[in-house]
């Protein structure tokens, strides 16, 4: 007779016998990866830096960016001294001052403010349309020619002189009913916003394109979800990844076409400070002060490196084709 107790339990056996891990957040890995790429680390720090710097620096340092000082005109950075000792210089206007006399530190800090701040809102304008038409294009059959079409025609649109004519007809109308600086608020941010979603629509209706087919949003129809609930609840989330990425290349598009409409003197108003603003007042003066150009153009070069770098690590890391490597 065998003993019971030697008996070997044949389900006991297959039963793991240490408690197991609990699975992995897929954003470690993501995380991972994105520090992999030393680019995409430099260019969030330094997105990050800008942002609070124009954020928290009127409070840090609180000199009016458009206060005229006529006996101070035309004062030298202080770093300008060290191989120019007769440099006109003070430390209490380290970037120095213009031919008015204002003070270019507060005047970076407050066209930081006005060159982010469109860049941001018109990013989001962009990305919701450009989201929209590429989910209704992808997921419904019979609005895709038509999305389709009318994507190809804004895209085949030239952009610049497009931006000046819209600017031009509708740059009165708005300064009267909302202000000179709201009212070209308002309407950069929207001519901006308005072309530059194309790209955003196109990535995002082929990603729809893809998972539309896979099973789970063909099981979700067939026990009756609705086409908002599907779109909602399956497609948005898994299409992410391509959104935020185009998020970060959009930003830099705003910030380019801000400043390139403030250069050429048809954004905001003359006395209200932008990069782009502050460029085209030094150029006549440029071999005299090259400061006053490079100021606002590393300012400009650096905040569009730093998101298109973030924009590529970005993109490494959310494909899962390439995390790990």
């Amino acid at each position: 007779m065998t003993d019971t107790a030697n008996e070997i339990d044949p389900y006991a056996a297959l039963q793991d016998k240490e408690p197991g891990k609990p699975p992995r957040n897929q954003w470690l890995d993501v995380w991972d990866q994105f520090k992999k790429h030393k680019g995409a680390v430099f260019g969030g720090g330094f997105l990050v830096f800008i942002t609070l710097a124009v954020l928290l620096g009127p409070y840090l340092w609180t000199v009016d960016a458009q206060k005229l000082d006529i006996r101070n005109k035309n004062v030298r950075p202080i770093w300008i001294a060290i191989w120019d000792g007769g440099a006109k210089t003070l430390w209490h206007r380290p970037f120095g001052t213009d031919n008015l006399g204002r003070d270019l530190l507060a005047q970076m800090i407050a066209g930081g403010r006005a060159s982010m701040a469109v860049g941001w809102t018109a990013m989001l304008l962009s990305l919701s349309i450009g989201t929209g038409v590429g989910v209704a294009a992808g997921y419904f059959k019979r609005l895709d020619g038509l999305l389709m079409r009318l994507t190809d025609l804004f895209l085949s649109l030239p952009i610049l002189p497009l931006l000046l004519v819209a600017v031009t007809l509708f740059r009165q109308p708005l300064r009267a009913n909302f202000g000179p600086e709201g009212g070209m608020f308002i309407l950069i941010v929207v001519v901006v916003g308005l072309t530059s979603w194309m790209q955003t629509a196109r990535i995002v209706r082929g990603e729809i394109l893809a998972l539309k087919e896979r099973e789970f949003i063909l099981a979700a129809r067939s026990i009756g979800t609705t086409s908002g609930a599907i779109i909602r609840r399956h497609l948005l989330p898994n299409v992410i990844s391509p959104i935020m990425v185009s998020a970060t290349l959009g930003l830099a598009v705003a910030i380019i076409t801000e400043s390139a409409l403030s250069f050429l003197g048809v954004g905001f108003p003359s006395d209200f400070p932008t990069w782009g603003k502050m460029l085209a007042d030094a150029v006549p003066r440029m071999e005299e002060y090259p400061e006053r150009v490079l100021l606002p153009g590393i300012a400009i070069s650096l905040t569009v490196l730093g998101v298109n770098y973030l924009g590529d690590g970005l993109r490494d890391a959310l494909d899962p084709r390439i995390r790990g490597r």
